[in-house]
């Protein structure tokens, strides 16, 4: 076979393999988007002690996290695995405060049932309003956006105080080859963008959680 042949037979192959992947089923592909934190050193938590209650999903769509629109057509959705989004949150912001909290040091932070924590100095609760992906293919690409809106309140119980803030996010990627992946790490970093917005508009003052003090501009 001449080489000119084999050339425009390699460009067949090509173009038909992606061409069978430009149509969607419908089919819910569900992405795993877990993170395992770092070991610390247990001599260095900190003792006021943090529970984080589970999040509340706020969602008007619970049903998937994610779409992607193919190029000829068809749909195939996302979500996520295991318990679902609300407690895959939960899990990973008090992973994210036990392993680098506040000036990156190491805290005493639990997952607890709602009024359960009576012993605990702050106690934590959210709402997940938004957290959603969405992939448009094109030829030769294809865009991911991703968007979250998180609301976070702790209850201190040196003064009784309460702490809000609304924490909100997205990003924006171009793949020429999508796969799974591509969209388990965009909604992924979507996340831990949050979590480090978070930890950088807050700080630990007096045993409470307040909002950082900014320093003025020049």
């Amino acid at each position: 076979m001449k080489q000119s042949s084999l050339r425009v037979l390699v460009c067949v192959i090509m173009m038909v393999t992606m061409l069978a992947g430009c149509r969607g089923t419908g089919q819910v592909r569900h992405l795993d988007l877990r993170e395992k934190p770092p070991l610390v050193q247990l001599t260095d938590i900190d003792p006021i002690k943090i529970a984080v209650e589970p999040f509340d999903d706020r969602r008007a769509d619970k049903s998937r996290v994610g779409t992607r629109t193919h190029l000829w057509g068809g749909t195939t959705y996302f979500d996520v695995s295991g318990d679902g989004l609300a407690a895959l949150i939960t899990q990973r912001l008090a992973d994210r405060l036990r392993t680098r909290g506040w000036r990156d040091r190491v805290w005493d932070v639990r997952v607890a049932s709602p009024g359960s924590a009576t012993d605990a100095d702050i106690v934590i609760s959210g709402q997940v309003k938004d957290f959603s992906a969405t992939a448009k293919s094109r030829v030769f690409s294809t865009v991911i956006d991703t968007s979250s809106r998180f609301t976070i309140q702790a209850r201190n119980l040196v003064d009784r105080s309460t702490t809000i803030r609304t924490i909100e996010g997205g990003r924006s990627r171009t793949v020429f080859w999508f796969g799974d992946d591509d969209m388990r790490e965009q909604l992924a970093v979507t996340i831990r963008d949050g979590l480090d917005r978070l930890i950088a508009d807050t700080t630990i003052d007096n045993k409470a959680l307040r909002p950082a003090r900014r320093l003025p501009q020049q």
